[in-house]
């Protein structure tokens, strides 16, 4: 029965990731974009921590981590950019 739920959270996950894709692609403002780039970020975390169940191992965890915090970070540069045109003062 887990095998079953974690094929469904897979496949819920990736088709999740296509639509956000397709929504970077098609968007037309720029902060439509960058929500759907964030949530492509939660996306890919979550079928890594899947993965990472499937298999047993623990460096998926890890790169589940960095991947967040990559997400986060490109987020807030984003829409420092959109709302002040610079990233660094």
């Amino acid at each position: 029965m887990i095998e079953t739920a974690a094929i469904f959270a897979f496949v819920c996950f990736a088709l999740g990731l296509v639509m956000n894709l397709w929504k970077v692609v098609t968007a037309e403002d720029v902060a439509d974009r960058i929500l759907a780039l964030d949530t492509m970020f939660i996306n890919a975390i979550a079928l890594l921590v899947l993965y990472g169940l499937a298999l047993g191992s623990d460096i998926f965890f890890e790169a589940a981590m960095i991947i967040a915090m990559l997400g986060f970070v490109s987020t807030v540069a984003y829409a420092r950019f959109i709302l002040r045109g610079n990233i660094i003062e």
